[in-house]
């Protein structure tokens, strides 16, 4: 039976970081790096585990892996604060650490809500995404948004849903995906990066025929419109903050 580490990085998450800790005390240890948290994000971990760090912020990526670098075991469940483990899930991954795993990590899908609704279409699910791994194997890219686990040729499969409570309302999506493009736009520019005509005219009406029409978003009514022109938008701005010549 091989031990598991939890990681989550967090900052002023008191609204959800109480329901995520709740769903993972099964686990062998779980570890936050908060950064400069000013609610009671510090004080509600505190009565969940004593592995809290400080950490000022690095990135999404390279945060993530700061985390890991915290945790006492080789294999690592990442989570985000408004996660929540499901307990058919955490079965699954302590069945496949007690027979041994048999790859270095593992995706598996997610149930995102926005505000109390599941989102089923629009490639809202299955969202699979890696986040169980042996950390002496495999890391987080250290880009500041979008950060995946690397490498990833091979990969073992989990069937239960994580499941995120993603957005609270559109405000909240609206508010996020603005702070998410200037993060990607930021490191794009300092890789030196420029966008051409396509990036800015082509991409954006293209995800919104993928989002709403080749996933099915319009199934999810106004609101997968609603999605489906907020990945245009989004796919426009990280582009055009790029400062495009």
């Amino acid at each position: 039976m091989k031990n598991l580490s939890v990681t989550i990085i967090t900052k002023n998450e008191e609204k959800n970081i109480g329901r995520c800790l709740e769903s993972l005390k099964w686990a062998d240890e779980t570890v936050v790096v908060d950064t400069e948290s000013s609610d009671r994000t510090v004080e509600i971990c505190q009565q969940y585990t004593g592995r809290i760090f400080n950490e000022s912020w690095h990135g999404y990526g390279k945060q993530k892996n700061i985390c890991a670098g915290h945790a006492k075991n080789r294999w690592v469940l990442n989570v985000d604060a408004d996660e929540v483990v499901t307990p058919e899930l955490a079965e699954e991954i302590l069945s496949i650490l007690k027979n041994g795993p048999k790859y270095p990590v593992y995706h598996l899908p997610r149930k995102n809500y926005f505000g109390d609704r599941w989102v089923r279409f629009g490639g809202w699910y299955p969202d699979r995404i890696l986040r169980l791994y042996d950390k002496e194997k495999v890391a987080f890219s250290e880009v500041q948004v979008h950060e995946k686990l690397t490498p990833d040729e091979n990969v073992g499969s989990l069937k239960n849903p994580l499941i995120h409570y993603s957005y609270c309302n559109r405000e909240d999506y609206v508010q996020r995906q603005e702070r998410y493009s200037i993060l990607y736009a930021q490191e794009k520019i300092a890789n030196g990066f420029h966008p051409n005509w396509s990036h800015l005219y082509l991409r954006p009406p293209l995800t919104f025929l993928k989002k709403f029409v080749l996933k099915m978003g319009f199934m999810e009514g106004s609101l997968g419109f609603f999605l489906a022109k907020g990945s245009a938008v989004y796919t426009y701005q990280k582009y055009a903050k790029t400062q495009f010549k």
